[in-house]
């Protein structure tokens, strides 16, 4: 299979499994990502998934980004029509995805790692947009989210030289990584992560991830009214009473989910 999908308990594991290619993005990858987040977004046990890349023998990569073999044949056949690149870079999601980058996410890698919501990387860990050296432009998202995410002036720089040497190190001391880890690593510290997201509430986690998302750029206004909606919708769940109770009774909470 291209695409792997490993249900751990709450955490739903992704893995690209092309490593003859490096793990590139063809049609299959695309739709398996697809379906796999399908599933995630499906299983009311899942509450936090990871996408990582399969070790190639030639070391570990995360993805290469699009297979441009199979661009020149099918060029829109790396996108799906709820999820477009890799069928991951628009899709609509409820809930927390972890990046666990270990070896290089290059082009639309680097495109599927700023879709993910945190990102976990090793020390073999690389991150570049060099579609310009192929006459093409970083069309998944890496244009728009990457200035988001690292200052304006180091994102042009990636852009217009189409460098392949930025750093894990480099990426987390900007903010793009929230954890590093050693070589081979990168899956394991992310399910660490994933499993201290897990011990919250996962309607809570849900409506505060969507609340970052939406809120973030936008004025007070519209945070203050999500925010007064956003509780008043949790103080009707059944984990709302369960949290309290938890709480009163110097014990660890048992979620729902509802």
């Amino acid at each position: 299979m291209t695409v792997e999908y490993d249900k751990q308990g709450n955490i739903g594991i992704i893995t690209i499994n092309r490593p003859d290619a490096r793990n590139a993005v063809n049609a299959e990858v695309a739709q398996g990502i697809e379906s796999a987040i399908d599933q995630i977004e499906d299983d009311p046990e899942v509450w936090v998934g990871i996408l990582t890349g399969a070790r190639t023998e030639k070391g570990y990569i995360f993805c290469a980004g699009a297979d441009l073999k199979a661009m020149n044949t099918d060029p829109g056949g790396m996108q799906t029509e709820k999820g477009g690149f890799g069928g991951f870079v628009t899709r609509e999601r409820t809930k927390p995805v972890i990046a666990a980058v270990d070896g290089p996410a290059l082009a639309g890698g680097t495109e599927l790692v700023l879709a993910c919501d945190m990102v976990v990387a090793s020390d073999t860990a690389k991150f570049g947009i060099p579609e310009v050296k192929r006459n093409l432009v970083a069309a998944a998202g890496g244009l728009f989210r990457l200035p988001r995410k690292l200052p304006r002036n180091i994102a042009m720089e990636l852009a217009l030289t189409g460098s392949l040497d930025f750093s894990a190190e480099r990426a987390h001391h900007f903010g793009l990584v929230n954890r590093l880890a050693g070589e081979g690593q990168a899956l394991e510290v992310a399910r660490e992560l994933a499993a201290e997201i897990c011990k919250n509430a996962p309607l809570a986690v849900a409506e505060s991830r969507k609340f970052m998302i939406e809120c973030t750029d936008q004025p007070d206004e519209i945070g203050w009214k999500m925010s007064g909606e956003g509780i008043m919708k949790m103080f009707g769940t059944e984990d709302f009473n369960e949290g309290l109770t938890a709480f009163i009774e110097k014990r660890d909470p048992e979620w729902k989910g509802r």
